[in-house]
């Protein structure tokens, strides 16, 4: 357990070192007209005021230049809140799987699960942390069976069915274990040994975002469910 603490606290560190490089690239594109205003007010500041009257005799270039910085700053913002233009620069996995199954015993067989992560961004994503689970979907008893339609489509208390949790499996990597470059795939394999009384399951998959944030509009990771009859 202090291992798998230091590791989370070393992602934590990670986390606040990759949201000030997120920001950073924005805070300049947003920034920097503004410093430019400030140099150009510096400079006329400092002008002798033969100089100032000269150039203040050209009114209609100081007044352009002002719109030109004030334009590109609002477009800035505008394009940061409304068009979503920095999200090019988010990481994003589509997730698929392939599933089988074989007899070890008589009352027992193997599952393999390969989730495949594929890149569809246009950043290098470093895969940190992840985890694997199959979920019970039959047989089931009437009973528990009516509990689940119940709370679900009765009550309306969850949007998802809550299937019976079989096993899960957490994966855990070091920095730079599993890079996936943009537009490269790569596999995950993980197996279960699961009882022959179990005829369906559902087979979950989920990897967290190394660069989320809440402050951005990022993705806290990424997940995919597949169904699978035994």
């Amino acid at each position: 357990m202090s291992e798998l603490r230091l590791q989370r606290a070393r992602l934590i560190v990670n986390n606040l070192t990759r949201k000030t490089l997120h920001w950073l690239p924005k805070s300049l594109f947003i920034l920097l007209p503004i410093a430019l205003m400030l140099s150009l007010l510096a400079g006329l500041s400092a002008l002798s005021e033969t100089a100032y009257a000269s150039l203040l005799s050209d009114k209609l270039t100081i007044v352009n230049l002002a719109i030109a910085s004030f334009a590109i700053v609002a477009g800035g913002i505008f394009a940061f809140y409304r068009l979503d233009a920095f999200r090019t620069f988010q990481p994003h996995l589509t997730i698929a799987h392939k599933i089988s199954h074989r007899s070890i015993s008589d009352g027992y067989v193997h599952i393999a699960v390969t989730a495949t992560l594929h890149n569809s961004s246009k950043v290098k994503i470093d895969i940190r942390e992840g985890f694997f689970l199959w979920q019970r979907i039959a047989p089931l008893p009437n009973e528990d069976v009516e509990v689940l339609y119940n709370q679900v489509f009765a009550n309306k208390e969850s949007e998802y069915i809550p299937w019976a949790l079989g096993d899960a499996i957490e994966r855990i990597w070091n920095k730079n274990d599993v890079i996936v470059e943009p537009g490269e795939t790569h596999q995950e394999i993980c197996e279960f040994i699961i009882s022959t009384d179990v005829a369906s399951i559902a087979i979950y998959t989920y990897f967290y975002n190394p660069k989320f944030s809440k402050y951005a509009d990022s993705a806290q990771g990424w997940g995919a469910t597949s169904f699978y009859d035994i």
